[in-house]
């Protein structure tokens, strides 16, 4: 998915006065599902737009994004994508970091992101 969705998706969700999170793959090693730059945004209804990987990587981070939209925290999840689980998701045999933020109506934000939205 193109990051432009994402971006609308953050610029929708903060034009409708609501918390949105972005997720995005800051690092990686070894074999991952998704590329650095790669993101996600979570709304507070749990919806996303986007994708850092898909099966219980991404389920991980948008646990974290839940996270991050109540207390407003940004975290750096890691993704440990080297050891076997249950279930039907394959095993890439990477790591991945993720850096989450909690954007808010209002933000005036500075950097590329408010670049990108405005």
């Amino acid at each position: 998915m193109p990051a432009d969705e994402v971006y609308r998706s953050v610029s929708d969700a903060l034009a409708a006065t609501q918390r949105v999170v972005l997720a995005t793959v800051a690092h990686t090693r070894g074999s991952t599902p998704r590329r650095v730059g790669a993101k996600m945004a979570v709304r507070q209804d749990g919806s996303f737009v986007g994708t850092i990987g898909g099966g219980c990587g991404e389920a991980e981070v948008w646990q974290e994004a839940m996270a991050t939209l109540e207390d407003g925290q940004p975290r750096v999840v890691t993704v440990d994508l080297t050891e076997p689980t249950e279930g039907e998701d394959k095993i890439c045999g990477g790591i991945m970091r993720v850096f989450v933020e909690r954007f808010e109506p209002g933000d005036s934000g500075d950097g590329p992101l408010r670049d990108t939205l405005t």
